[in-house]
Order: C-alpha cells, then structure tokens, then sequence
C-alpha cells in the first residue's frame, strides 16, 4: 500500500480521540473506558462475540475493576497474527480531564492532566480496526489489547495470559510521543522495601534505651549513596539506576508521632533499574547491606539494635529487540513509507511492552503525540497523533 492510499478519515480519528479523552478511567478504574471503546468499536462494525476480556484483574494485587479488553479481527490474507496494544488507564491527575482543541492541539482546561497517555494509543487502535474493516483493506489475523492498571505497575500486560493472544508474532505497542521514535527495548525494575522496627523511649530523659529507626534509616541511605548504589548507578560489572520514593511510617503516616519519642517505626520504599535485571538486583542488595550495616550502628546502651527487614522482587524484566527483529523491520519499512526516519529509542522506563516480550511476543512501542504526560501542561500533538495513525495502519496491512 502506497502512502497516497492510505485511506484515513482524519476528522473521524480526532473525534475517536476526542471522545476517548472524556472519558475517566484512572488507574485501577477503567470500567467506563472500556465499555466506551467496545461500544465504538461494534458501531464501526467489530462482532459483539470478537469483544471479550480476560480475568487479569482477579490476579492484579490492586482493586481493579475489569480485566484486559481484547478484541480478534479475522485476516482476509495469510499471514502471522499481529498484535496491537495500548493501555486503558490513565493516572489519578487526569480525572475530571475536559479536553478541548486549541489549534493543532488538544488541551485539558489546565486544572488536571489530559490522559493523551495512552488515549492517543486508544483511539489508534479503534482507527486501525475502522480503517481496515470500512475499507475492506487486506491484512493478517490481528488482536488488540488494552491493558488495565499500566499506569501503577503495568500490571495488566503482567498478569495477562499469553494463551489469550491467540498466538500473536509481533506486537505494536501505541504508547509515546513521537511516531519516529521506535522504542525496540526498555530497563528492567526491582522495587525493595524495608520496615526497620526501633523501641520508643522518651528522648530527653533516656534517649540511650530507645534505639531509633529513623537514625537506622538515614545511616543506610547514606551508606547506600556512599557506596554508589544511589542515583546514577556506573559499575564495572552494570549500569542503572535507583530512588529512594517513600520515607516515613505506613498508610501515608510519618515516622514517628512527637519530638520527645524516640522513633520506633520506619517504613522505606525505593527501585532499583537496569538494563540487565541481575544488576537491577545487585542494586537492590547493595541497599540491603547497607541497611545491615546501620543496624549494627544503632544500639541502645544495653546493646540492643532495631529489627530491620528488607525485601525486594522485580517489578518488571527488562528487554531488547534487535533492528533484525521482524516487527522493528515493519516498523522501519511502515516508516520508510511515510519519508520517515525511525529512531531506534532504548527506555529507562518500563511499559507494557516489557511484560508482552517476557510473554513471548517481541515488541516495539510507537508513539502518537501525546507530550508532557502526568502534567497539567499535557497536550496532544494531532500532526503527530495522524502520522501515528497511519503508521499503524502500514503496519496492519503491509504484506510480509
């Protein structure tokens, strides 16, 4: 297909996202924009029995209100199963978005975040179905997934079951800002807690018989920091890079409740990525020793130190397609056919597309103008949001 063919109906694919953009649906809580995207997508003519959705969220440790939304299109040709994906969700500071246009953009009032992130990925998957379906144009066996609750932990791709992908080949992640960019792998995360459990003594007339989690807690992070393992991380075996996110007690509490009370309770949360995810882990423990050296630090007069327990598991496995992949060489011919040069992207954030690799599905994440996410600035960029559009459209239909 030539790029002078591709027949897209440009005022019916701002309106999809448009309609998609008013719809709430944060984390966790995308009942409605599911119901508002298989109801767009039976009225362009997808089969109410080709719309279903999987038990991911029975799985999810999260409260999550529907399970992935996957939809199968027959091929009208030979061809490998392609997959297309975005996610649902958007984050809490896009509730309440009222979206309207401001000349080659689309703009939230400016009191809340837009949810381009992924509404643009949304709407680009219900105008491949339309444009393929009303233009009878021919194409392999193709699913589309939107995910739930990608936004607080890519859970939804994590716990989706790959049998539900009716063996998909590739996949076409739609989840970024710029078409060009071809993001072909992506860091892996640990995430590690620690509960340090000191004893409460009153700090002006026997602070020697408490022992404070808090002073634990400061000494590590600075052992960490000390040792490098915190920020930018450079050693000779890895690279990545870690955050300490929450210091205080849980549930949102401090630590401690007064000023005369030696603390006796901290709760301390970070992550840790890298490209490879035993180093990703190496981080982790690198604050998991310098935890046990501060416990060793803090004591009462007796002797006595904190408890401190320390865990960590991976958040998410980390990848990394090659330019021989077969879905980035789509890609790259899809873009060539739009005088478009692709930049090969390797993220330090993690996306659905992380967990769809890990299910056996090489995948490569295009973008369609969505910008300044998790802002109240957010906008999308409809130039791009169109060139994302017909991107897709070349890689539903290009012969393989």
């Amino acid at each position: 297909m030539s790029t002078t063919s591709i027949p897209l109906d440009v005022a019916a694919a701002e309106e999809h996202l448009m309609q998609f953009l008013s719809v709430e649906g944060v984390t966790g809580q995308e009942a409605n924009i599911a119901a508002a995207v298989s109801d767009a997508l039976r009225k362009i003519g997808v089969p109410a029995s080709a719309i279903r959705f999987d038990d991911a969220n029975t799985r999810i440790p999260l409260p999550t209100q529907t399970g992935n939304l996957i939809v199968d299109i027959p091929g009208t040709r030979p061809g490998p199963r392609l997959l297309f994906s975005t996610h649902l969700d958007t984050v809490p500071l896009c509730a309440g978005a009222k979206p309207r246009r401001e000349g080659d953009r689309i703009v939230s009032d400016g009191t809340t975040a837009l949810g381009g992130d992924a509404r643009t990925g949304v709407a680009v998957l219900v105008v491949v179905a339309e444009t393929i379906i009303k233009h009878k144009l021919p194409h392999p066996p193709i699913t589309l997934l939107f995910t739930v609750r990608e936004e607080s932990g890519l859970h939804g791709a994590r716990e989706l079951n790959p049998a539900d992908l009716g063996g998909a080949a590739m996949c076409v992640n739609v989840d970024g800002q710029l078409a060009s960019d071809l993001i072909v792998g992506a860091v892996g995360q640990e995430n590690w807690e620690v509960e340090i459990t000191g004893r409460a003594s009153h700090a002006g007339v026997a602070p020697d018989k408490g022992i404070s989690a808090t002073l634990v807690g400061a000494i590590a992070l600075t052992e960490a920091q000390r040792a490098g393992w915190f920020g930018k991380i450079v050693k000779p075996d890895g690279r990545g890079t870690s955050n300490v996110g929450i210091f205080g007690g849980k549930g949102n509490k401090p630590a401690g409740d007064a000023t005369n009370v030696v603390t006796d309770y901290a709760f301390i949360k970070g992550e840790a990525r890298s490209p490879e995810a035993a180093f990703a882990t190496k981080i982790a423990n690198g604050y998991k020793e310098a935890f046990a050296k501060a416990q060793a630090e803090v004591k009462t007069s007796d002797g006595d130190m904190a408890e401190v327990k320390f865990s960590h598991r991976a958040s998410y496995p980390p990848f990394e397609l090659g330019k021989d992949s077969p879905v980035v060489q789509r890609a790259t011919k899809a873009l060539g056919m739009l005088g478009i040069e692709p930049v090969y992207v390797f993220s330090n954030g993690g996306l659905d597309a992380n967990w769809l690799d890990k299910h056996g599905v090489p995948t490569i994440t295009i973008g369609a103008g969505q910008a300044e996410i998790h802002t109240i600035k957010e906008y999308v960029n409809l130039a791009e949001y169109e060139i994302g559009c017909r991107l897709a459209i070349l890689m539903a239909t290009l012969d393989d």
